[in-house]
This record gives C-alpha cells, structure tokens and sequence, in this order.
C-alpha cells in the first residue's frame, strides 16, 4: 500500500540510507535483504521516517540505540507507532543490543511477524 509521505524527507531519507548504523547494515545485509518479500530502507510514511518498511504485510521495523531509553524519546516512539497504528502498520521494535547479542532471536521473531519460516529463505 503506497502512503502520503512528508517530500521534504527525501534528502534525509537518502542520508539515512548511505549511513545506516553498525545494527542496521547486520540486519539489512545478513538477514532482511535475502527476505523473499521487498524490504525498503529508510522509507517515507507521513511525516515519518522508518529505518525499515515491509509494505506486502504493512510493517515497519525500527532499531532503537541508546537514545531511545530517554524518557522524551519513549513518549515520541510511542506516538511515532499509535500513528502508524492508525495507518494499519504494525512496527516492530528491536534494540541495537538485542542485534548484537540475540541476532537469531530477532531474526526469528521477524520471520514469525512475516508468517515465514527459515525454509523460506532458501
């Protein structure tokens, strides 16, 4: 489903996708881009930016670092997520530590989210 999106976000969305963090080219590079589904980076839904978007099941997924922990920010994401709610996204949320320490895990709660399987990646 395509979405209204803020253009004066592209530039930045570009930005984001030339500098992803450490967590984000792991997840991207070892696990999401093999999906046999399209995954988009950095993508431009309303006045949002997601670090990643999977429109054929309309979820989002958004690695958290450190800065998500304060307070402000928790208020933000919460309401960064009740509006894609309303969009009828479902996002999903992982912590850069979760990437570090628990990749398999992560990558097992996301194929579960997807309806896949690891069978159906080869």
């Amino acid at each position: 489903m395509k979405y209204n999106y803020n253009k004066t976000y592209v530039p930045l969305a570009q930005q984001l996708r030339k500098e992803m963090t450490p967590e984000e080219k792991h997840l991207w590079y070892d696990f999401l881009k093999k999906l046999p589904c399209t995954v988009n980076r950095q993508k431009n839904i309303g006045n949002f930016i997601v670090d990643f978007y999977i429109a054929s099941k309309n979820i989002v997924i958004e690695i958290d670092g450190r800065q998500h922990d304060m307070p402000e920010n928790n208020e933000k994401d919460s309401e960064r997520d009740f509006e894609l709610s309303k969009l009828g996204i479902k996002v999903l949320r992982y912590t850069n530590k979760s990437i570090n320490k628990n990749f398999s895990d992560v990558c097992d709660d996301i194929l579960t989210h997807l309806g896949l399987t690891w069978d159906d990646l080869k």
